[in-house]
């Protein structure tokens, strides 16, 4: 048997005729600073060169502060929403609404009853009931606003000094254009939580 020149790859410098591939993406798991051959979030969107890196930094920006943005809009449609459904008839609405108290109310004792007796009890509900079409209109908002925190999260994974920096900067600057005013009676900012 001769296994000598056997199609056209004599020895071992017959790959001549392959081509080599080009830049690949380069996956960093730690702390770095890397500009060229850095992937963001998809092989895609690939760094080549300084000046990509210099737009695909300020684009993160912008989504960042797009983010700012989307959750703000969702508040104030969010407040719109209340202020309609409560101006359109309060009667109507107040007498479906049902509320749920503090945390030593007989509601708390009574799904704490369920927990320990194996009953299933209906999970309690509060606040006004919203249309279906408003519903879906915050469902929309809502699950956008999931996703951009999820993708800006992917970003901030790349663990790339640079690109973490374009993460924050985007929020703080998105906070600080769309948060310039504040109800005193809520706690409901999450800032960049995931959702």
């Amino acid at each position: 048997m001769n296994h000598g020149d056997h199609g056209g790859h004599g020895g071992h410098g017959g790959h001549g005729d392959m081509p080599m591939p080009g830049p690949q993406c380069a996956m960093q798991m730690l702390w770095n600073t890397q500009i060229i051959d850095t992937c963001i979030v998809f092989p895609g969107w690939h760094i080549h060169s300084k000046s990509s890196f210099v737009l695909s930094f300020f684009a993160i920006v912008v989504l960042g502060v797009f983010y700012e943005y989307l959750r703000a809009f969702q508040r104030n449609v969010d407040l719109r929403i209340a202020a309609s459904i409560t101006g359109k008839g309060k009667g109507k609405y107040r007498a479906r609404a049902r509320s749920s108290s503090g945390r030593n109310s007989p509601e708390n004792s009574s799904e704490e009853a369920g927990l320990l007796s194996g009953q299933v009890l209906k999970p309690s509900v509060s606040g006004i009931p919203v249309p279906p079409m408003l519903r879906a209109l915050r469902a929309t908002l809502y699950g956008a606003t999931v996703f951009l925190s999820f993708f800006l999260m992917l970003v901030f994974m790349t663990y790339n000094a640079y690109l973490i920096i374009a993460v924050v900067a985007g929020a703080a600057i998105g906070h600080f254009v769309f948060g310039s005013h504040m109800e005193v009676d809520s706690t409901s900012g999450k800032g960049m939580a995931c959702h």
